[in-house]
């Protein structure tokens, strides 16, 4: 059930093994999960004064079945050197927090990236879910040029990139094995197997060159490996509330979301993001990983710290942080409800046409049941679960939608009758509603996890939606990476780590049962597959 629930809008518009975000990022990107009403996917971003981030999709993901973090370092030219570094949700809405001020563009100068605008990046690919494991490093070195406000992607700024280096650090001779069996699948990729030693003559350390603008050669491409999210960008910042002290500047990099199928990868341009990068300096607290990946480098990969394992129970209210973005220019917020005793859902998706979430457009809500989840033998922390969805409410939100219902079939949305703005019709009469693209009964195959954060809250990771707005209906298309945590109601922060727009404004609680207590905000996660964090001098 993901922002599609198999419903598709024509008007719409870390974490895997296979295509999707992967390696790189320990979080792929997925329109809105399991339960998720409407084509939507998901994004990735970096930036910054040694921003560091989490990303939903990795770039040599197929390389590797996990990756957790990306280091993004602006290089200042002629320098050596450079800069180091309450809301109170309620479970039917989204929060109000402290104002989000985007900037554009984005400035990427000076202690972010020069005036050149040079930058050079670090991923780093591990063997295991937690990051512990290290099997290989990227170094990226290239140039960014912002070009204009993009007419696709509201708020955001288009750009174009170029790659000068890409150079790759093996940690083991198992790493080097893995990475010559990949390009040894393809003619050109066998070109480029030749130039990297045998496993026997493996060296710690040594850096192999797989892209040269200057020599003309590019080993990337056999790898799946590209930076196209460098294509869209977009800054922020905001005042990250903290109890008892004064508040905490944060600034974020969010860039261009990653398709979830590798084959379109070389070719496709964002236009959602991935989830943000943090400045280094000016970052959510607490956040026990950022040190760690502002002090690495392709020879010193970061060992996340462990993690505790949490079984997964869905049982209560699962609210979206914020407003959440997806490709095809989807704007929407999620508010699942788990009743554990006889396995059955609900889920309400509430959809907008702005990405700050303030222009209501539609609401869908769906309901169903689900199986009792078995665990992955692909994704190695994750459950998978099959959820069907039996019944379906829509309520038009905008004159626009209200008037493309009524111009609909009867028998294609609810049946005979008017739509009227802000009423609520049932459509399990009529199988769906196919102006917006809801079909029912409808199967999904999900891929669920659980984890909890360094204050002890609830975050529910629900497997990333396809970039092309299509559904994982059979046991092939289930996902191997996730989308941004839900936060459980009853736990969610003041200042939780917020969705790639501006969030909401805070609306009066619905069901009346209090509001949740003030936390600190969410630090970053390594989610199963994919995470990435950037830092810039």
């Amino acid at each position: 059930m993901s922002a599609q629930l198999d419903l598709q809008l024509s008007t719409a518009g870390r974490v895997s093994a296979e295509g999707g975000a992967g390696p790189l990022q320990l979080l792929r990107r997925a329109p809105a999960g399991p339960l998720a009403f409407a084509a939507a996917r998901e994004p990735r971003a970096r930036a910054s004064l040694h921003a560091q981030w989490r990303r939903p999709d990795g770039m040599l993901e197929a390389m590797l079945p996990y990756i957790c973090v990306l280091v993004l370092l602006g290089e200042v030219t002629g320098m050596a050197g450079g800069s180091r570094l309450h809301w109170e949700p309620h479970c039917q809405q989204p929060l109000t927090r402290a104002p989000v001020t985007a900037l554009l563009p984005p400035r990427l100068e000076g202690p972010w990236i020069s005036t050149g605008r040079l930058f050079r990046a670090h991923q780093f690919y591990y063997r295991d879910p937690l990051c512990q494991e290290p099997a290989h490093s990227l170094v990226i070195k290239g140039k960014v040029r912002l070009r204009r406000a993009s007419w696709v992607t509201q708020g955001a700024t288009e750009a174009d990139y170029q790659l000068h280096k890409v150079g790759i650090v093996f940690h083991s001779r198992l790493a080097l094995l893995d990475i010559a069996r990949r390009l040894n699948q393809t003619q050109v990729g066998q070109d480029c197997a030749q130039q990297l030693p045998p496993a026997r003559a493996w060296v710690p350390g040594a850096l192999y060159e797989l892209l040269s603008a200057r020599a003309g050669q590019d080993c990337t491409v056999a790898l799946g490996f590209t930076m196209h999210e460098l294509s869209l960008v977009r800054m922020q910042r905001h005042l990250q509330l903290q109890p008892q002290a004064r508040p905490w500047l944060v600034e974020e990099l969010y860039l261009g979301d990653i398709h979830t199928d590798w084959a379109e990868r070389q070719h496709y341009r964002p236009t959602g993001y991935q989830h943000p990068l943090q400045s280094a300096l000016h970052h959510a607290r607490p956040c026990p990983a950022c040190g760690l990946i502002a002090h690495s480098d392709e020879h010193h990969p970061p060992i996340l710290p462990t993690q505790v394992a949490v079984p997964l129970h869905l049982r209560g209210r699962w609210v979206s942080p914020g407003c959440e973005v997806r490709p095809a220019v989807l704007f929407l917020t999620r508010l699942f409800t788990f009743h554990g005793h006889n396995r059955s859902w609900e889920g309400y998706y509430h959809h907008f046409s702005d990405p700050a979430c303030r222009q209501p457009t539609f609401t869908i809500y769906a309901a169903g049941r689900y199986t009792r989840g078995m665990q992955s033998t692909k994704v190695l922390g994750g459950t998978e679960l099959v959820f069907q969805v039996t019944r379906a409410r829509v309520t038009p939100m905008d004159q626009v939608t209200t008037a493309m219902l009524n111009f609909s079939e009867p028998s294609s949305c609810g049946g005979p009758g008017v739509w009227s703005l802000g009423t609520e019709r049932d459509v399990t009469a009529t199988n769906g509603c196919l102006p917006l693209g809801i079909r029912l009964p409808h199967v999904e195959y999900e891929l669920f996890k659980m984890e909890q954060d360094p204050l002890g809250r609830s975050l529910l990771f629900i497997g990333q939606r396809p970039t092309d707005g299509s559904s994982p209906d059979t046991p092939e298309k289930r996902p191997t990476s996730y989308q941004a945590p839900l936060v459980l109601c009853e736990e969610v922060a003041q200042d939780f780590y917020r969705a790639p727009q501006h969030r909401p404004p805070l609306q009066k609680l619905l069901n009346s049962r209090g509001r949740c207590p003030p936390v600190a905000p969410l630090p970053f996660l390594c989610l199963v597959l994919g995470l990435a964090f950037l830092r810039w001098l």
